[in-house]
Order: structure tokens, then sequence, then C-alpha cells
């Protein structure tokens, strides 16, 4: 037997195949995932309304293009899942991010394909613009591996309706609070959070603090106006004015609070597409100002 390293027997690298399996698992769940979603989506929410030929819809004029913020975070934090999901699979800092990217776009796709043969909407160009941007975010910020210094945030505070508009809330955005969380863009607040640290590059500044500047709208009561037909075919008129706004915050990137527990870096890491509630300032296009003690 030969003496020496030569003679000593190495130990298997099953780094390989443990990383090809993971690559299939994460292949097999994402092509899953998304087959179920179009198929749930189809038979369950669009076989209730009339189909039609693909055509296109411009739908830019509606909700004070608060729909649009939501399909930009949407994709931004899908495709920050599936690249997290690529990283852990295997695959390098860079494949990871670009197929995250494309599994961001894929997932929305769904809705705006099922939306271009439904006759009460279309396919929207803009729909699309917005997942392209909420999947570029993710993506030009990821190359390094670093944290992102740009993130995208959603905070929703429930909206009391006066009483005579809470059955036309109700028609609109449901009933139930994950309904009126993911509908009601009158209670919704989209926030561009920076790190301030990482744009800075000061090092007194923690690395976990971050300035958010916020958008948000008011008083809709309907897509483009505050107008509608009710069941008996009559036009309601609601005298309320539809605001925009902007606003100014404190918050935190949780995924910068230092901790040893996986499972604590896991839920950090989940929650972080969520504002924390703090003081803002606020500027609607009324002219007005506002200042809140806490904001959500």
């Amino acid at each position: 037997m030969p003496s020496g390293t030569q003679g000593q027997m190495r130990p298997l690298d099953d780094s390989a195949g443990l990383h090809t399996g993971r690559k299939w698992l994460v292949g097999g769940i994402q092509t899953t995932l998304w087959a179920s979603t179009f198929h749930g989506l189809n038979s369950a929410w669009y076989a209730n309304y009339p189909r039609k030929p693909f055509h296109f819809f411009n739908d830019w004029p509606e909700w004070q293009q608060m729909d649009k913020l939501g399909h930009v975070w949407t994709t931004f934090h899908i495709s920050r899942a599936s690249a997290s999901s690529w990283k852990w699979a295997g695959m390098t800092q860079k494949q990871a991010v670009w197929l995250g990217a494309v599994s961001g776009m894929a997932f929305q796709s769904i809705i705006e394909i099922l939306d271009g043969f439904t006759e009460k909407w279309g396919f929207s160009n803009y729909d699309m613009m917005a997942n392209a941007t909420g999947a570029a975010l993710f993506l030009l910020q990821s190359g390094d591996g670093g944290s992102p210094a740009l993130t995208l945030k959603l905070s929703y505070m429930p909206v009391n309706y006066a009483s005579e508009w809470r059955s036309r809330a109700s028609d609109l955005f449901g009933g139930s609070p994950m309904g009126r969380i993911l509908k009601d863009y009158n209670g919704q607040t989209y926030w561009l959070s920076v790190n301030l640290k990482k744009v800075s590059r000061m090092d007194n500044i923690p690395p976990w603090l971050n300035l958010a500047v916020g958008y948000g709208a008011s008083t809709m009561l309907g897509g483009r106006s505050n107008n509608w037909l009710n069941s008996i075919g009559q036009t309601v008129s609601a005298p309320l004015i539809r605001e925009r706004k902007i606003l100014l915050s404190l918050d935190i990137d949780l995924t910068k609070i230092p901790t040893q527990k996986k499972w604590l870096q896991t839920t950090f890491s989940l929650f972080n597409c969520l504002k924390i509630p703090a003081p803002a300032i606020e500027y609607g296009t009324s002219g007005r100002w506002n200042l809140h003690p806490l904001h959500y």
C-alpha cells in the first residue's frame, strides 16, 4: 500500500449531489406553485366572469396608481424569496438573483395572462411594467450578495368609513380583515425604505436604521371616480375628494438586527416586507400637513 498522503482515503464529497437534489426540489416546488396558482385563480376566481379573446386594457388611471405599487412590491418580495431558495439549493449568487427575478415575473404574469382573457379586465401593459420594476429593483441590488440598500415595504391601517359609504366599501373591498388588507387601497401605504448606513457609508449610523418615504391615497370609492351605479341602476355620487399623500418616517431593517438564532433570522427576513409602526409626517395633495404620533 502506498505510504503517506497518497495512501490515505479521501472522504466522499456529497455536496454536489446534495445541491442537485435541492435544485430539483426548489424547481419542482416553484413549478408546482405556479401551476396550482394558475389553476386555482382560473377556476375559483376568473371562472365567475365572462371570457373573451385576448385583449389589452388601460388601467393606469385607476386607484391613484396604488395597485401599480402593489405589483412592484409583490414582485420585489417574490423575487427575493425565490432567490433565497435558489441560493439554498447551491446556485451562485448571480444565478440565484436572476432566477429569483424571473420567478417573480412569472408568478405575477399569471394574473396578467388571465386578465387578458377576461371581459371585465384585460392585459395591462402598466401592470407588467410595474412587475418588471419590482424585479429590476431586486436584481440590480442583489448581485454582490449583500442586503439591498432600498427595500419596498407595506403598511396598512383599517379605514373607518362613514355609515353611508360602508355598504359600498364592503362591496369593493370585502368584509374580512385579510380581504381589506389586500384590496382596500385607502388603508395601504407603500414605502421605499432606505438603509442610511449603506447609502451614506457613515460608521456611526446603526446598521438597522432606515429612512422611509411612503405613498398612499384616500377617499376612493371607485377605481376612476367616486361615482357608481347602485343595485337598481341609479348613479350614486360620493362628495369626497380623492387625495394622494406622501409620508416620511423612520424604519428598521430587520435583517440587520444581530442574532445568532436561525429561526429569528428567518422570521426577521420574512417580516422585512412590512414597515414598522413609527411617527410620520404626511403631506396631502389637498395642501394639508399631518403629524402622526404613530403611523402604520
